[in-house]
C-alpha cells in the first residue's frame, strides 16, 4: 500500500493537527499540493471529517516528528498489521453524490472554458456526467444556463488535481499530434505557408516601375508670360443661307 486509506480525510487531519508542509502531506496522501492548500483554506473537503492515521496504525508519532523537523523528509507508512489489497482502477464514469449533482454544470462550464482541449468523454469521466449535458453547456442551450457559474471541479470535490492534470496532459499530447498530422498533410499537398521574412524579401526584390520620360516643353520667354492669349478662331457656319423665295415657296 503506497497511500493511506481515505487520503482526503487523512490530509484534513494532518493539516489541522501537525506542522507538516503542504508538499509533505500531498506526497503522503497522494494528492496535489494545491488540493492540500485548498483543504487548509477551507475550499476543499469542507464537509469531510479528519481521520487520525496514528490511531489506525498507518503512521507513528515519531515519523510525524521526524518530518516536522526536516521539511525535506518524506512520510513513510507504518508496516501494516494485515494485508490490504490495492484499490482497483475505476472504470467508466465517476459516481457523483446527489448533493453534488446540481453543481456538475458549473464544473463542466469551467472545464470547457479553461481546458478546451478536453473532449466530452474525458469531461464526463472527470465530472461524472453525460454527453448531452456537456453538449448543452458547451452550446449554451442548457435549461439553467443563466445560473451556471464556472467552478473548478477540484474545488467542488468532483475529482482530484492529479486526475485533472493527467487528463489535461493527455489531451495536450493528443492536440500536439493532431497539429503535426495537419502540418504533414499540408506539406504533402503543397499548402505550406512561407515564412514572413521570405514573403517580405519577395516584395522587396520586385523592381520599381520605370518612370515615363516627361514630354518636352518649349522654353518660356519672359516677354510672353503676361501676353494676351490669342483669340479663338471663329467657327465656320456650315449651314446654308436661306433665301426669301425658299421660305414662301409652296
Amino acid at each position: 500500500m503506497t497511500a493511506p486509506l481515505m487520503p482526503k480525510a487523512t490530509a484534513v487531519w494532518l493539516v489541522d493537527n501537525t506542522a507538516l508542509t503542504f508538499d509533505q502531506i500531498a506526497l503522503f496522501c497522494g494528492l496535489h499540493p494545491l488540493e492540500v492548500k485548498g483543504i487548509a483554506n477551507g475550499d476543499i473537503a469542507a464537509g469531510i471529517k479528519g481521520m487520525d492515521p496514528v490511531s489506525n496504525g498507518q503512521l507513528t508519532r515519531d515519523e510525524i516528528e521526524r518530518c516536522t523537523n526536516d521539511q525535506t523528509a518524506e512520510l513513510q507508512l507504518a508496516d501494516a498489521k494485515r494485508d490490504i489489497p490495492a484499490p482497483k482502477p475505476r472504470k467508466g464514469s465517476r459516481y457523483t453524490p446527489l448533493s453534488k449533482r446540481q453543481e456538475r454544470p458549473d464544473a463542466i462550464a469551467w472545464l470547457v472554458r479553461n481546458h478546451p482541449e478536453l473532449n466530452d468523454a474525458e469531461i464526463g469521466r472527470l465530472v461524472g456526467t453525460t454527453k448531452p449535458t456537456i453538449q448543452s453547456v458547451r452550446e449554451r442551450n442548457h435549461w439553467n444556463m443563466a445560473n451556471i457559474t464556472p467552478l473548478d471541479p477540484v474545488t467542488l470535490g468532483m475529482c482530484s488535481q492529479i486526475e485533472l492534470d493527467d487528463y489535461v496532459a493527455k489531451a495536450a499530447k493528443r492536440e500536439e499530434r493532431r497539429q503535426k498530422r495537419l502540418a504533414r498533410e499540408a506539406a504533402k499537398n503543397g499548402e505550406v505557408l512561407k515564412d514572413a521574412t521570405e514573403t517580405t524579401a519577395l516584395v522587396q526584390d520586385v523592381p520599381d516601375t520605370p518612370e515615363l520620360p516627361a514630354a518636352p516643353t518649349a522654353p518660356i520667354d519672359d516677354s510672353n508670360v503676361f501676353a494676351d492669349a490669342p483669340a479663338p478662331a471663329p467657327e465656320e457656319d456650315t449651314e446654308e443661307a436661306l433665301r426669301p423665295e425658299d421660305v414662301f415657296k409652296s
